[in-house]
């Protein structure tokens, strides 16, 4: 094992010398580290993960759990004691972490045997003073000696190699290029089979795709993507017979670990695929548990002229590009028909047809395809309803219909059988954005998507996956952080209008000025005038500003595009538009406006239902039932910020919000959104996620 350097060891030494300063701060984190530290946290993040694979949380945690072990050896605390003595305000939360660090639970120290101080040096117990309460000089020195020459080396010791992994593009050793999809297809095989296994993190496709062609070294490679192993490959179709040679590297060395040809008839595609997957899996001990076992070893079909038909389907339906190609999915849905008929019981088949029919009809006012998308979907669960693709080929077809909560159970359960599909975390992601809205699930799906997903296929790909997490960011209130995501979308794709019409709103929230908001949307606008959805914010940000003229002009021109396209988008917002209507005398079609939102928000199956209903009883002038329903939505979680910062604004409540039982409300609600957000942050840090975003910036 290598020694850390002599600057790394002091470095180390520094960083838990700060530790030990503020072992019973249970505030004193990664950002209160970087400060003691002099440095900025993406540097503190680097240099840590660089000196001792671990994160700075780990590293923290880490030295409070070592601390705790000598307090619980030498003192006379109990367990809830000690949580507190080093930073854990929760002593359950103690226990879990103890249990996990040691193998056994804090109350049961005395039980088992002291570990030397050359594997794990004892600390002392910081009295307020932080001098240490044992007695005699020469033990105490003895003491911090030992732990700061073995304590980089114990770090060492006690980390686990992340299982990331990435499976490259296979490349095709034959000059017959017709047999590049049937290389493609054990590269998509592989991964597919690697993904299902929750003990691993496997990177997307997309992420792979990229380095295709790429020159990069694997070094170069490990670092953009903070991966720990590669999987390449290379093969060839030599009459009926398929050649393939992969090998496994380790990412930042460049050492290769494992390699091996495989021979086998194409009769034997299927235990190909599988013995590839176990053999990677088993080279970097990755834990596979029976349910996945069975997953992976499932056939798709028997029937090899309906699988090859299947492969040039797939191929389609995976063409690169950030808009999926019409022309390209019909033609992948054919290929998928023509292997059903070879194989009427081919599940997959049915799967992928289905994804295919759900992004035709995606954008579409009409869908055309839905009814099919039904019965392919039934027909996938029917044939393989333990298929990752199967349920999200239903869930699709719900999320078509508008019938979210029948979605989501089909969602979860994809996941559940493919842990590391950024498919379905981004079906997630977009879900609980758009169809039943929790910004902490938002969040939490659009991180864990871009951790698969980075480094997507092109600079659009990548320009989406930090669009989407930039989205995330604002809606849980974290504005800066948002702001930098949403301008590295742009970095990576500066046409993309939805990232423009995001970064306008996140202004908003910087600098609370309305009047600059609506000035970027004009220029969004100006861009694209088709844009009817920046035409009502544009006559919902004049509205705030009670400049009804203005919003009246959008307003119309944004209802004529809604009835001229027969286009049964933003319900939600005809409350403000009949308002708008209503201050421009224009009684009747506000009253129209009125009828269509209240009939709209008593349906509602969001947590916004009761906020709506607060809003129409305002109007009203009802405001005892207007605080009953405002009172019953401050009891709801997760919302946007844009609540927040936007009802405040809203001419309706002016009268409503002199209220004292309003305003008493109201604080409540915006004290639990941002108890929320800090949170979420501290989850998020728990899991290792937070420092994800950090790491970035």
């Amino acid at each position: 094992m290598t020694k850390p350097s002599p600057q790394d060891q002091e470095f180390l030494n520094q960083l838990i010398e700060q530790v030990e300063a503020n072992i019973s701060d249970e505030k004193f984190g990664v950002a209160e580290l970087a400060d003691a530290m002099n440095m900025s946290r993406s540097n503190l993040l680097r240099k840590v993960k660089k000196v001792t694979n671990l994160s700075v949380s780990q590293l923290i945690n880490q030295t409070r759990l070592e601390y705790a072990m000598a307090l619980l050896r030498t003192g006379s605390q109990n367990v809830s004691e000690v949580s507190h003595l080093v930073g854990f305000n929760s002593p359950s939360y103690f226990i879990k972490c103890f249990r996990e660090h040691y193998g056994y639970p804090p109350g049961e120290v005395g039980k088992h045997p002291e570990v030397p101080v050359s594997e794990s040096p004892v600390l002392a117990e910081p009295k307020s003073n932080r001098k240490y309460w044992i007695g005699g000089a020469a033990l105490v020195l003895l003491l911090i000696v030992a732990w700061l020459v073995f304590k980089p080396e114990i770090i060492r010791e006690k980390f686990t190699r992340e299982k990331s992994i990435i499976v490259l593009p296979f490349k095709n050793d034959s000059g017959d290029s017709s047999n590049v999809y049937l290389i493609n297809g054990l590269m998509e095989a592989t991964l597919n089979n690697l993904q299902k296994i929750r003990d691993l993190r496997v990177l997307s496709r997309t992420s792979a795709e990229k380095y295709r062609n790429s020159t990069k070294s694997i070094p170069e490679m490990a670092e953009e993507l903070d991966v720990s192993y590669f999987v390449e490959g290379s093969g060839q179709k030599i009459g009926e017979r398929i050649v393939l040679n992969i090998q496994l590297i380790e990412g930042d060395t460049d050492r290769h670990l494992w390699s091996k040809q495989y021979r086998r008839e194409a009769s034997d595609i299927f235990a190909l695929q599988q013995e590839i997957s176990r053999d990677i899996a088993n080279e970097i001990q990755a834990v596979i548990t029976p349910e996945e076992r069975s997953r992976i070893e499932k056939a798709p079909t028997e029937n090899l002229k309906a699988y090859d038909l299947f492969l040039k389907g797939l191929e389609l339906l995976n063409s690169p590009g950030s808009v999926p190609d019409a022309t390209k999915l019909l033609e992948s849905v054919s290929y998928f028909d023509r292997a059903i008929q070879e194989d009427e019981r081919f599940s997959l088949a049915y799967a992928c047809a289905g994804m295919a029919f759900y992004y035709l009809d995606l954008f579409q006012a009409e869908m055309p395809h839905l009814e099919r998308l039904g019965t392919y979907s039934d027909k996938a669960m029917l044939y393989d309803p333990t298929s990752s693709e199967s349920h999200t080929a239903k869930a699709m077809y719900y999320l078509l219909k508008k019938e979210y909560k029948q979605a989501l159970p089909f969602l979860e359960k994809a996941l559940e059988y493919r842990p590391n599909s950024s498919q379905v975390m981004g079906l997630l992601a977009d879900f609980y954005a758009n169809n039943l809205p929790n910004t902490g699930k938002y969040l939490e799906y659009a991180l864990k998507g871009m951790r698969l997903g980075v480094g997507a296929t092109d600079s659009v790909a990548a320009s989406y996956f930090y669009l989407r997490l930039g989205n995330a960011l604002i809606q849980t209130g974290f504005v800066d952080e948002s702001m930098y995501y949403i301008d590295r979308s742009l970095d990576y794709f500066s046409d993309n209008a939805f990232s423009r019409y995001v970064r306008a709103f996140i202004s908003y929230a910087q600098t609370k000025d309305l009047r600059l908001t609506r000035e970027m949307l004009k220029v969004e606008f100006a861009r694209d005038t088709s844009r009817f959805d920046i035409l009502q914010d544009l006559g919902k940000v004049s509205y705030y500003l009670r400049e009804y003229d203005s919003a009246y002009v959008y307003y119309e021109r944004f209802n004529q595009f809604r009835e001229a396209q027969n286009l049964n988008v933003y319900v939600h917002e005809n409350q403000i538009i009949g308002e708008v209507y209503e201050k421009m005398g224009k009684t009747a079609e506000a009253g129209k406006f009125f009828n269509s939102y209240r009939e709209y928000i008593e349906n509602d199956q969001t947590i916004y239902k009761n906020l709506g209903l607060a809003m129409v009883y305002a109007h009203e002038g009802e405001f005892e039932k207007a605080i009953h329903h405002l009172q019953l939505f401050a009891g709801e979680d997760n919302i946007q910020v844009w609540v927040v910062l936007f009802l405040p604004q809203d001419p309706i409540v002016d009268e409503f919000k002199k209220l004292p039982e309003f305003q008493k409300i109201w604080a409540e609600v915006e004290k639990k959104f941002w108890d929320n957000n800090r949170l979420i942050r501290q989850q998020l840090e728990e899991e290792g996620l937070w420092e994800e975003i950090g790491a970035n910036r």
